[in-house]
């Protein structure tokens, strides 16, 4: 399956990018590293600039119907800027419409609220964001990964890179049986 890694020019972090994205590899997915512009992106470790990675497809030329699943990290300012792009939240929102599953971890919610995805979910996320989940009608709990299925695709979530593990396993889990 190929599997959309949407993230900003800068700010995603970058263990909630490669742990995910090598976890996908190793199961034998085609991950593809989306992005809001050409180039390279700039991972952060928290606060600090980390590694650099090549950008395979520009949101506004990418078709979501060319990938079975989507992957958000997260990272305070990835999903920030993801949420102002109007291409890319279009881009998320087409994932929800036409039933493929979705994974996000730590702020990347921020993005599901802006694409007006999470009124009647269920999901966790850093507990930072909990007041802008039930806000946009969705339901916040405390679980290191949390999977939803009350909408027409299923929502794989998870609170903050200590979760990685259990969020790595239960989305490749949910992928393989949309695959199946």
């Amino acid at each position: 399956m190929r599997i959309a890694f949407l993230v900003a020019p800068e700010g995603v972090e970058q263990i909630e990018l490669t742990d995910p994205w090598q976890a996908a590899k190793d199961a034998g997915h085609e991950p593809v590293l989306v992005s809001t512009q050409q180039g390279e992106i700039q991972a952060f470790n928290h606060l600090d600039k980390a590694d650099t990675f090549p950008v395979d497809e520009v949101v506004g030329d990418a078709s979501p119907d060319s990938f079975g699943a989507l992957v958000l990290p997260g990272g305070v300012a990835n999903p920030d800027f993801l949420r102002m792009d109007d291409k890319a939240v279009a881009f998320v929102r087409d994932f929800f419409e036409h039933g493929r599953p979705v994974a996000a971890i730590c702020h990347a919610p921020w993005t599901l609220v802006e694409a007006d995805v999470v009124r009647g979910r269920e999901l966790t996320s850093w507990p930072s964001l909990q007041t802008d989940i039930r806000n946009a009608g969705g339901t916040w709990v405390d679980k290191q990964v949390k999977v939803c299925d009350h909408g027409a695709n299923k929502l794989v979530t998870s609170r903050k890179p200590d979760d990685l593990k259990a969020f790595c396993e239960t989305f490749l889990e949910v992928f393989a049986q949309q695959a199946a």
